[in-house]
């Protein structure tokens, strides 16, 4: 159980960072890496669609599977070129999708919270005004007031950086009152083995 807890303090810890990391990249980069970013993307819908096609012309047994693999393989190519010509339309698409995932870290980010609350932690009223905070955040992103594509994926990376500071934040204490329970339940379990 306790290398359980470790490796997911671990997860926890470097996907925190990793968001840390990517929110400063889009800050000090947003143009070039909104550009980037889309560029994979298509690219790569774009020779997985090429790939399925070419699967399809040159096996010689016809199924409805290898037809429906046909089918994606050719969605998935004209989408992967579309993002490559037009990649200014799935940038402005970006702060949605961005945004949900933000509201839901924020949603579990409250559901941290009140398991603090149940487990006696006092301050754990800040980590309930953080997820509460990171939902509002995502929310923003969602409906996207901002015209200008730069301001938009340095707000996401501004975002990106608060949910990853606010998320250190909130396994630290989640870890802090972990330990002081297994030191409460080891200082009782010793209490009564000398008792005996």
């Amino acid at each position: 159980m306790v290398d359980f807890l470790k490796g997911l303090k671990a997860n926890y810890t470097i996907s925190a960072a990793l968001c840390i990391m990517f929110g400063v990249v889009l800050i000090i980069w947003p143009g070039t890496t909104a550009q980037i970013v889309c560029r994979l993307l298509g690219t790569a819908l774009l020779i997985y669609g090429i790939v399925q096609i070419g699967i399809y012309l040159f096996v010689r047994e016809r199924t409805i599977a290898s037809q429906g693999m046909l089918l994606l393989g050719i969605v998935f190519a004209v989408l992967g070129a579309w993002i490559l010509l037009r990649p200014n339309m799935i940038i402005m698409a970006v702060p949605v999708i961005v945004g949900i995932l933000i509201v839901i870290h924020g949603v579990h980010n409250v559901v941290q919270a009140i398991a603090l609350k149940k487990d006696g932690y006092e301050k754990w009223w800040l980590a309930l005004i953080f997820g509460i905070l990171t939902v509002l955040a995502g929310g923003v992103l969602v409906y996207n007031p901002f015209e200008a594509v730069e301001t938009v994926v340095r707000l996401i990376g501004a975002f990106l950086i608060y949910d990853g500071g606010s998320d250190l934040w909130i396994l630290s204490r989640v870890f802090k009152v972990k330990r002081d329970k297994e030191r409460i339940i080891d200082a009782e379990y010793v209490n009564i083995e000398d008792a005996d």
